[in-house]
């Protein structure tokens, strides 16, 4: 048996170790609007999640519509949203007549997610 040496192994090597090493596997465009934990602004108890999580105002969150559900996007998927800093987590549902679209949480301030309004943004996952 032949074992792959020179370039080949180095390709393989290269191949087998960016799969591992926590590089998004998924690319999508999707709308991003703002939400907040306020009354007027959802159904029941505003601190907690469709999937039943409590919401505090400083979480880096994201609601997801259900058409990204099967593609990944699950309770507890990690979330880079474009230019902005951080890891966000997915914790929360959006009605579902909203598809392709991500609802970024914003505690209380009101003025944010105004200012925030309504962008296409790439996520990665």
């Amino acid at each position: 048996m032949r074992y792959a040496s020179g370039p080949i192994f180095a390709i393989l090597f290269l191949l087998l170790y960016s799969c591992g090493s926590g590089e998004s596997k998924h690319i999508l465009k999707v709308t991003a609007t703002a939400y907040n934990s306020l009354p007027d602004q959802t159904q029941g108890d505003p601190a907690i999640t469709a999937w039943g999580d409590k919401l505090v105002p400083g979480m880096k969150v994201i609601a997801v519509s259900r058409d990204l559900i099967p593609m990944g996007l699950t309770h507890g998927v990690k979330v880079r949203i474009g230019d902005l800093s951080g890891t966000y987590t997915v914790m929360d549902k959006l009605h579902k007549r909203w598809t392709r679209r991500i609802d970024i949480y914003m505690g209380n301030d009101v003025k944010a997610a105004k200012e925030w309004g309504k962008r296409e943004v790439t996520i990665r996952w």
